[in-house]
């Protein structure tokens, strides 16, 4: 389990020329260190693969923008040095279309959870992967919503326990790489956190794609999911990550359903070319001012 180091690394390849600088401390917050999250939570391996994606992919952070909704992945936003906007619940995507759309030069990712995305937001999601909006959503799936005490979410595996499933949960959990795919998202991955550097390569390609591009983490939440369910800790789930992965690149979005304690296929599924949403409007605009004789 080095991955992490060596994510890390490609930041900062030479350890001594951190001279005892924290090697991310360009783009973290460092004045509201130390961040909130429990011990053992995956949310700062995914930070960490972000970090070094804005790295290797050459972005100019002073031309991007994060948001964040509520819950635990919802506080990236606070803790990442980019213009940082922490909004209200379910609605990071839609806070992230009027930005895209109001100032097309900036890049936009959405740094969120699967309750904040997937439930509340759901309805966003669908229609800015419809609509092929510029951006990049990553989305930390942990099965629970975590934050606000363990209650069963959306992504909530079949049988798992929740404070509000105390007998199983009974609700067929969301497949979020198929519901990008079918909506009409551009670029679909997921990784767990063990997988920092091909995280952290995906998340590298999909700042460089124009349009809707999802990445997936799947996260230990050993404070809340873990402990109810008897799984460990964050350490545990890890090794069942190592143990149960498949990797599967290009697998069917239909065939990645997750279920309790089973096989987790992980992988780039969707690398695929659509014209934008602002390619489309600017196209349109232009034929319909073509049309009027308005040049």
């Amino acid at each position: 389990m080095e991955e992490p180091t060596k994510a890390i690394k490609e930041i900062h390849p030479d350890p001594s020329a951190t001279s005892g600088v924290h090697p991310m401390e360009n783009l973290l917050r460092m004045e509201r260190m130390p961040h909130i999250w429990c011990p053992t939570c995956g949310i700062g391996l995914a930070v960490t693969a972000f970090t070094a994606a804005l790295t290797k992919a050459n972005i100019d952070t002073n031309k991007m923008s994060i948001v964040s909704g509520i819950g635990c992945t919802g506080r990236v936003a606070g803790y990442v040095k980019l213009d940082s906007f922490h909004t209200t619940h379910g609605r990071p995507i839609a806070f992230g279309t009027g930005i895209r759309v109001a100032n097309p030069g900036i890049k936009v990712v959405v740094f969120s959870g699967d309750g904040d995305l997937i439930a509340i937001g759901g309805n966003h999601f669908i229609h800015a992967a419809r609509r092929n909006i510029d951006m990049l959503v990553i989305c930390v799936n942990n099965f629970i919503y975590a934050m606000t005490g363990g209650q069963v979410a959306p992504t909530t595996p079949l049988a798992a326990y929740a404070t509000t499933s105390p007998y199983g949960c009974v609700e067929p959990p969301f497949n979020i790489p198929y519901i990008a795919d079918s909506a009409g998202a551009v670029y679909v991955a997921r990784w767990t956190t063990l997988h920092v550097r091909r995280l952290t390569n995906s998340i590298t390609e999909a700042l460089q794609k124009t349009g809707f591009s999802v990445v997936e983490v799947i996260s230990p939440c050993g404070m809340y999911y873990s402990r109810i369910n008897r799984l460990g800790d964050g350490l545990d789930m890890m090794r069942f990550y190592h143990d149960n992965v498949e990797i599967r690149n290009g697998e069917d979005t239909k065939n990645l359903d997750i279920g309790f304690q089973t096989k987790i296929i992980c992988g780039k599924f969707v690398d695929r070319e659509r014209p934008s949403y602002m390619e489309r409007y600017n196209q349109w605009l232009s034929e319909v001012k073509g049309a009027r004789g308005e040049g």
